[in-house]
């Protein structure tokens, strides 16, 4: 029997395997092994491809109000959990028109193809705001949500679209402890 044929192929399978491996690494290393949503350099390309292509976009940054406390007060797995909570709710929200990312820390973005695909601002507001219970114990949660819609820009880029996002965040954050900006 002759195995030139197999040797030879051997190097391609070999070749295709770490390519393989290395496809997964990279999908890994831009999903958050805490909330499973994608991370900033995961949801960048997709958030800037959705913009470009979508005149209704709505872009949102969300905080955790006083997340640090929760840490403080009940433990980094209580935190986890709170993380891990708001993260599900927030991609329920953007459904299947749209992708959210956690960014850091207790930073979450999301960018939605059209709102009118949504259950609306004020749904997301009491989703993210409903307390989390952990271990017996209930957790308050309160959100801060900026928005900036792609029809507000002038020119319609990620960057300007998060800045004005953050911007109208911490307008609400200034206004009050539970309110996204409308």
């Amino acid at each position: 029997m002759d195995f030139t044929p197999v040797a030879a192929a051997l190097p391609a399978l070999g070749w295709a395997v770490h390519g393989s491996v290395l496809v997964r690494r990279l999908a890994g290393a831009r999903r958050d092994p805490l909330t499973g949503l994608h991370t900033r350099a995961g949801w960048t390309a997709r958030a800037e491809r959705l913009l470009d292509r979508h005149p209704n976009a709505l872009v949102l940054l969300v905080d955790l109000d006083d997340f640090k406390a929760i840490n403080d007060r009940h433990g980094h797995s209580a935190g986890d959990a709170v993380l891990a909570a708001t993260a599900r709710r927030l991609n329920d929200w953007c459904g299947r028109h749209g992708i959210a990312a956690r960014i850091g820390g207790d930073e979450f973005v999301a960018i939605v193809t059209d709102p009118a695909y949504t259950t609306g601002l004020h749904a997301l507001r009491t989703a993210l705001d409903r307390p989390v219970h952990h271990h017996g114990e209930v957790l308050p949660v309160s959100a801060s949500v900026g928005r900036c819609h792609r029809a507000d820009l002038p020119v319609p880029t990620l960057t300007d679209a998060l800045s004005a996002a953050d911007k109208a965040m911490y307008t609400v954050k200034g206004h009050s402890r539970r309110n996204t900006q409308h």
